[in-house]
């Protein structure tokens, strides 16, 4: 099979040095970072890096054998040089389509980028207008989506065995657009990313977050959402514990991810109501699968599995939260239309290793 040669454009924490942060949280497998996963997968070779700070150059070259040469501030300049095949763009959301756009339009065919996708809907439009225009296999760095133990969940919701599905849950702590934009991805595709028709939304404590029509702070927020098919998520900051939980509830029965995966379980709504062994999947890297889903896209031509437009509708989602917040609670219908929000987030630059 052909090996496909990969460029970070944005070498920041989540491009590699995450690596370490997240080495002993249960049920997560490595690889996680960019590079990581990039080396790691046997479909792409890392070649290329762009980052502003020679620093981040500098740790990223010794720490993946990069050598200068190919080592970029521009990333257009990079493009032109390089020619990958496929890209990582883990900038911040405020610059995230500049780029995706730019990789779509110069001859990149496969783009792996951070979420939240982008800091308006606008932005997140013009993104699917050039990565289809272009044919480019795109996937959002959602990774839940390519979680083998989410993988069964699904099946078993397809199964039928459990009855038809009635509601998804997700306890989470953190923020809509750099926590919750994995959930709601998550909530989109247990339910075979059928549409959602309203949101109802409370963004607690965010009265210094949203500055009329521009969100200088990440807010928190829980709501429901309403799917087409009947299906109702809820989406809850309920503080138990350090890590997400998620649960699928079906006529007879449920399923439910623990502490970010340190456990799974089922239970069947029998007499009993006894627990039953979750089904057998073999744990593996999401990112890994993810950078895989892309190379396997190029080899085919057949969609990814995030594709440009899943990423689009998980992304309405976080600013249809804000908007039903700003209008005290209200139901908000779907799609938006006319959505002025915009994020303008100062965010301080996370510590950076020196060594």
């Amino acid at each position: 099979m052909k090996t496909y040669r990969a460029a970070l454009i944005g070498c920041g924490i989540m491009a590699g040095p995450i690596e370490d942060e997240v080495r002993d949280l249960p049920g997560l497998i490595l690889p996680y970072s960019h590079a990581d996963s990039f080396q790691g997968c046997d479909r792409t070779e890392l070649v290329a890096l762009v980052s502003r700070q020679d620093h981040t150059l500098e740790w990223f070259g010794n720490h993946f054998g990069i050598p200068k040469e190919h080592h970029y501030h521009d990333y257009r300049e990079m493009i032109e040089k390089e020619q990958p095949d496929i890209v990582t763009v883990g900038t911040q959301p405020e610059e995230r389509a500049e780029r995706v756009i730019y990789a779509a339009e110069n001859g990149v065919k496969g783009i792996y980028a951070e979420k939240a996708m982008s800091a308006t809907m606008q932005e997140a439009d013009a993104m699917v207008e050039a990565v289809e225009r272009n044919g480019v296999a795109f996937n959002l760095g959602t990774q839940r989506r390519w979680d083998p133990g989410f993988d069964a969940m699904k099946e078993m919701i397809a199964s039928g065995e459990l009855g038809p599905l009635r509601a998804l849950v997700t306890h989470y702590k953190g923020t809509l657009s750099n926590t919750m934009s994995h959930y709601f991805d998550l909530l989109l595709h247990l339910n075979d990313d059928n549409p959602v028709s309203w949101v109802q939304a409370h963004l607690p404590g965010s009265e210094d977050a949203i500055v009329g029509d521009t969100i200088v702070k990440d807010p928190a927020g829980h709501g429901i959402l309403q799917f087409e098919n009947g299906v109702t998520g809820y989406v809850l900051l309920s503080g138990k514990g350090d890590a997400s939980e998620h649960e699928a509830i079906c006529e007879g029965g449920s399923m439910t991810q623990i502490a970010n995966g340190a456990d799974w379980q089922l239970r069947r709504f029998d007499r009993e109501d006894e627990q039953h062994d979750f089904p057998h999947f073999e744990p593996t890297s999401p990112t890994v699968r993810l950078i895989e889903d892309i190379a396997n896209s190029l080899d085919t031509g057949e969609p990814t599995r995030g594709n440009v437009r899943v990423a689009r509708a998980s992304t309405e989602l976080i600013f249809a939260f804000i908007e039903s917040h700003r209008n005290g609670g209200a139901r908000v219908e779907l799609p938006l239309v006319d959505s002025k929000l915009k994020f303008e987030v100062n965010r301080p630059p996370k510590p950076f290793p020196t060594a």
